[in-house]
């Protein structure tokens, strides 16, 4: 079960509580399901009876009673406990594995994964003043909620309803990559930065992680292929079954012969450290990477995922493209980690963990390319 799924189990609920007199209220467009927060427990988490308690005119511990029953006898739901003020905390069944479903939805959707229907049948009518900020954002405008089913036209002059900070001067030296990104990654009421920051290959520049992430992805792929496997959707763990010590540290040992390192000019790799932050090392040296428990690969990139189709109809739904950016930098710093422990190492043979992880990562690089797309900026195959 995915979580898109999750959120439409959650909403059958809702629905069949108010078919059967047990709360009154209109039944929302969608359910937001997370990861449990602090005190929670089981894979999954929804606040909806946090959110249906006021129209309702009941408490939030009563809604979530009223809703538990239901989500208990829905297929591929193990257990619901409620903690807090009326936070439902899901477990899923153990072949109802989140990994799998999801990972196969972002392979068989593609570049459409997260399109949706929150504007099915709108037309968007954006009026910009002549500058050059706002031609950048409304064209990422149009192409955005083209995604959930809306028309977007652009026309000049007053009324202005997209106003944004302006540039403070013309982005086009920075090339039409870095450009584009200067423009739409900040907020709008943020002052774009028109600086070489943006063409930087370091760390400290999100558009260069994003784009880093999806090019090392593409170059594992590439990797594979040469070892004589693919992509296959499956349950992933990491640190399990000799993938790491018990020290959190991955095993030590040079990538399988014959892997390119294309992803970035100096053959270098994301690695992990012990205090969670990313450093460049080649992927031929023999240093472990070392991957905590805190920054478990799985547990970070799971979210983003999932969550990518509310973020673009929120983008969508409030002209925001901004928020598309900053997303993109999330899935990427989640899955940077997770690539370290995508191919064989040493004399190691491809198992059936190698080519799930790989389908993780492959889905991320998924997500990252339609997004950068809807941008308007190039994903790379070699960086």
């Amino acid at each position: 079960m995915t979580p898109v799924e999750l959120s439409r189990t959650v909403l059958r609920a809702v629905r069949c509580a108010v078919e059967g007199g047990e709360l009154s209220v209109s039944v929302p467009e969608r359910a937001v399901v997370t990861e449990p927060g602090p005190g929670g427990c089981g894979d999954y988490a929804t606040t909806i009876a946090l959110q249906l308690a006021r129209p309702a005119g009941q408490s939030p511990l009563r809604v979530a009673e009223i809703l538990r029953p239901r989500l208990i006898g829905a297929d591929g739901i193990r257990d619901v406990v409620i903690t807090g003020p009326g936070f439902l905390n899901i477990s899923l069944d153990a072949q109802a594995d989140p990994v799998t479903g999801l990972v196969r939805e972002i392979r068989d959707r593609g570049a459409e994964y997260g399109h949706g229907d929150a504007l099915a049948g709108q037309v968007v009518a954006l009026r910009v003043p002549y500058e050059v900020r706002a031609e950048v954002v409304a064209d990422a405008v149009v192409r955005i909620v083209a995604t959930q089913g809306a028309r977007g036209t652009v026309e000049h002059g007053d009324p202005v309803n997209l106003r944004l900070v302006p540039s403070p001067e013309d982005p086009a030296p920075l090339g039409p990559d870095a450009a584009q990104w200067a423009l739409l990654h900040p907020a709008p009421h943020d002052r774009p930065r028109i600086t070489a920051d943006h063409l930087v290959q370091r760390e400290s520049n999100p558009l260069f992680r994003v784009r880093y992430a999806h090019a090392r992805i593409r170059s594992l792929s590439r990797n594979a292929a040469r070892l004589g496997f693919t992509a296959e959707p499956g349950p992933v763990r990491i640190g399990t079954s000799g993938d790491a010590r018990p020290d959190g540290t991955a095993r030590s040992g040079p990538v399988r012969a014959g892997t390119d390192t294309d992803a970035h000019s100096d053959g270098g790799t994301p690695t992990c450290t012990p205090t969670g932050t990313r450093n460049f090392r080649h992927p031929d040296a023999a240093t472990p990477a070392t991957i905590p428990h805190d920054l478990h690969p799985l547990h970070p990139l799971l979210t983003p995922l999932s969550d990518h189709p509310r973020i673009l109809a929120a983008a969508a739904t409030h002209r925001a493209p901004d928020r598309l950016a900053r997303h993109l930098v999330t899935v990427a710093d989640a899955v940077l980690p997770l690539l370290t422990c995508v191919l064989p190492c040493g004399e190691e043979k491809p198992s059936v963990a190698h080519r799930a992880r790989l389908a993780l990562a492959e889905a991320a690089g998924t997500v990252l390319a339609g997004g950068l797309s809807l941008l308007g900026i190039d994903a790379p195959e070699h960086l």
